[in-house]
């Protein structure tokens, strides 16, 4: 029978092979220099690492915040190489509203214009900051953060880095009020009334 000395020893142990794995949990390894896409049209030379998604996207700017994607889904050959980007354009007044990426830390690089950033950590204090050109932020892994042009005449372009070839991304807004919560529960979270949440509700439906 074990001791309690034993037990310890094999609590210790548990206790430890959690925080190892925790600390070092990501993108799964892979076991060769990279992965081909099934079905890939290209052949195996510089084409496959090659990602021209986002030629041209400096062009026009969009009339509303858009996100352009380098991730796994858009860059399947990122698959095991633990990294994505996204280019982030942002009009007059744009908002790139509350959201996560719970399987990745988000650097973001200012090119253009000025940004207000931020995001809320697991004891609800908010960190601001008002980035300039050249600034670099970090949202940290999985904590709901922000971005807003407060600019009315000049338009703003950042670049985001990932550690993952798919961070995933997480809205707050559409989680909440367009995942099909009760109106009832979400009127007794918020404290408030069910013609309230509708009239939410009904603001976040894309316009035709």
């Amino acid at each position: 029978m074990a001791s309690l000395k034993d037990f310890q020893l094999m609590f210790f142990l548990a206790v430890f092979a959690t925080v190892a794995w925790l600390a070092t949990a990501g993108d799964p390894d892979i076991l060769t220099d990279f992965v081909v896409p099934p079905n890939s049209l290209n052949s195996t030379d510089g084409n496959l690492f090659t990602f021209t998604g986002m030629r041209g996207i400096f062009e026009n700017l969009p009339s509303t915040f858009k996100v352009t994607k380098a991730a796994m889904a858009e860059f399947p050959v990122l698959n095991g190489q633990s990294v994505s980007m996204a280019v982030l354009q942002f009009p007059t007044e744009g908002l790139n509203p509350p959201h996560t990426h719970p399987r990745s830390a988000e650097l973001l690089f200012l090119i253009e214009g000025c940004l207000e950033v931020g995001f809320v950590d697991t004891t609800n204090k908010l960190f601001v900051q008002n980035l300039q050109v050249g600034d670099i932020f970090v949202f940290p892994k999985g904590l709901v953060h922000y971005q807003y042009n407060a600019d009315t005449k000049i338009p703003a372009i950042a670049i985001s880095a990932f550690g993952s070839a798919n961070a995933g991304t997480v809205s707050v807004p559409l989680t909440v009020f367009g995942t099909g919560i009760s109106d009832g529960i979400l009127a007794k979270a918020f404290k408030t009334d069910v013609a309230t949440v509708q009239k939410i509700k009904a603001g976040l439906v894309p316009k035709p």
